[in-house]
């Protein structure tokens, strides 16, 4: 009897997009159906445009040659948005884990890696969407719907939202009970909000506190959006430079573009890391 060779196809790459397209599809479906989620993260950044941001107005018309402070604090409450809605979709896992969804994630016939990206872009598309709510809001504000500045704003939100869902997931994936993962995020989102810069000018800022904008990821992602935002608006270089004053490394003037490129490594390490943890997960 001739044996006759068969080849076996290694499909294994299939599988895997097939895993992330699914996790996905699944965050999406998530989000879509918890419209009282998507109702309530927008109390925050309506009360910070519309209440604070006409308060603080009124105390800064005079040195800010007109210019309203909603403007100003616009891009960081886009940015605060995203990141608070990117980051607790990575809550998910605690609840999949609780459930019992996520051991059966974890036997799937595809790689933990694509479980996590899926999951790491189903969060970035989430958090996402939920900006684009937010930044449907600019002209409320005085800001113009420019083609240009609505793209790079959206890649901007993406980039955003990527990094900050893995960060979460680094966090969220070793923790096995709901309450305190909730409380572990406050307590990394917070700092990160206002040591961004966001609600503030960074300009004349005690050193110490200079130092710990730079050395916070979310001011390489707000830093780039009031750039291209005040770009857009009536307001002398003088004032720009008072408002957002470059972000320096011992002197050195960091271009835009390397600031966004900081944020996208940050993001791609993180999906490492909470994939080494996910491979231990149970």
């Amino acid at each position: 009897m001739s044996v006759v060779p068969v080849a076996v196809v290694d499909d294994s790459r299939s599988h895997d997009l097939r895993g992330v397209k699914v996790v996905w599809q699944r965050e999406l479906i998530r989000f879509g159906q918890d419209r009282m989620r998507i109702v309530t993260s927008l109390v925050q950044p309506v009360l910070y445009l519309f209440v604070l941001g006409a308060g603080l107005s009124s105390l800064t018309k005079g040195g800010m040659e007109g210019l309203s402070y909603r403007k100003i604090i616009f891009p960081g409450v886009l940015a605060m948005s995203t990141m608070f809605t990117a980051m607790f979709s990575s809550v998910s896992i605690v609840w999949d884990r609780e459930f019992g969804f996520l051991r059966e994630m974890l036997v799937a016939p595809v790689r933990r890696g694509a479980l996590v990206t899926g999951k790491a872009l189903g969060g970035a598309t989430t958090a996402t969407i939920q900006g684009c709510i937010v930044l449907a809001m600019a002209g409320a504000v005085g800001i113009p719907y420019n083609p240009v500045l609505i793209v790079v704003l959206l890649g901007e939100m993406l980039l955003l939202s990527f990094t900050m869902t893995a960060v979460g997931m680094v966090m969220a994936v070793r923790v096995k009970q709901i309450q305190s993962v909730m409380g572990l995020m406050q307590m990394i989102t917070l700092p990160l909000l206002f040591l961004s810069g966001a609600l503030f000018p960074l300009g004349g800022l005690p050193t110490w506190l200079q130092v710990a904008t730079r050395l916070n990821p979310l001011t390489y992602v707000v830093n780039p959006m009031r750039h291209i935002v005040f770009e857009h608006l009536n307001m002398s270089a003088e004032l720009r430079n008072k408002i957002t004053p470059p972000i320096t490394w011992w002197g050195w003037h960091v271009p835009v573009g390397l600031q966004v490129l900081v944020v996208a490594v940050m993001g791609l390490v993180a999906l490492a890391i909470a994939t080494q943890q996910f491979n231990k997960a149970e």
